[in-house]
């Protein structure tokens, strides 16, 4: 990662009102950003797409988003108005949901989806914007684009559906990508065609990537660093590779529950969850402690 980081989050909290008072989706988080990529892991509620959501100003009312600083290449995006958070949103950090079925417009063609939120962030002709889309479409590797882009998306699969989402938010050359599960519904095959994809494009392009999933073992193998969420805070950061060296607790139960071929079980473990992890400090990295049944 280089010296300036593409984005710098500190101490990042959000907010919901319930009837029983305040929920805390996040509670103070920091993290930086470079031209890598970051997976972010946790279960379900843990915070991770509430600060992916958060980063791009999509928190609506009654939500609320507070910081000590977000900055985008320097730049404050905290409580930008709308209107100066659109030239941002989308055209330099961009965000591919997790099913193309809910991102796509179900009654405008492919190529017009596409063509159409390009012209949004580049003041270009229909023939240009058109012809970007099929260049897209040949980057994500996709067979035929010519029919693709006249095509309906109840027409295309789920993994094409997914690059089709990935072309369209990376038309405008944007200097962040975030993805939150953006391969939890596809087959293993469509999913590694997805993920290295997306890696030669985030490489080729020299984008930082924000990858939110709650697969630890895929981000283990596909991310440079990563970031450990339990109960809306960052309880481990670490560089992928040494995902065997973790210290926190949690880190060690999501990776003692994962199934392994050289070492097979008839029950996975149960992880035992503690008070304190809601409020502890985060644990430091590149500790030497050994993890039995981690990965390896």
């Amino acid at each position: 990662m280089t010296d300036a980081p593409l984005l710098s989050v500190r101490n990042l909290r959000v907010t919901f009102p319930t009837r029983q008072g305040l929920f805390q989706a996040v509670r103070g988080i920091d993290f930086d950003l470079g031209r890598e990529r970051l997976g972010v892991v946790g279960e379900s509620g843990s915070g991770k797409s509430m600060t992916g959501r958060s980063v791009l100003g999509l928190i609506r009312p009654p939500g609320r988003v507070e910081a000590d600083r977000m900055e985008f290449q320097g730049q404050s995006i905290l409580n930008l108005p709308e209107r100066r958070m659109r030239k941002i949103r989308g055209q330099r950090i961009s965000m591919v949901m997790q099913d193309p079925k809910f991102s796509l417009n179900p009654v405008m063609t492919v190529g017009r989806q596409i063509t159409e939120a390009y012209r949004l962030h580049r003041r270009v002709s229909r023939a240009d914007a058109h012809a970007k889309a099929l260049e897209m479409l040949r980057a994500v590797q996709i067979r035929d684009p010519e029919r693709v882009m006249d095509s309906y998306p109840h027409e295309v699969s789920g993994g094409m559906g997914q690059r089709i989402m990935i072309a369209m938010m990376l038309a405008p050359d944007p200097e962040i990508l975030i993805a939150d599960e953006p391969t939890s519904a596809l087959d293993v095959s469509v999913r590694n065609e997805v993920l290295s994809i997306m890696d030669n494009l985030v490489r080729d392009r020299g984008m930082g990537l924000i990858f939110i999933s709650h697969d630890l073992n895929m981000v283990a193998q596909f991310c440079d660093r990563v970031l450990i969420m339990y109960a809306g805070r960052i309880v481990e950061t670490l560089p992928a590779r040494e995902l065997h060296k973790a210290r926190h607790p949690y880190t060690q139960g999501l990776l003692a529950s994962l199934p392994r071929l050289d070492a097979p079980q008839d029950r996975l473990p149960v992880l035992t969850r503690q008070d304190s992890w809601r409020d502890g400090d985060p644990i430091a990295p590149h500790a030497d402690t050994d993890l039995p049944g981690g990965l390896r």
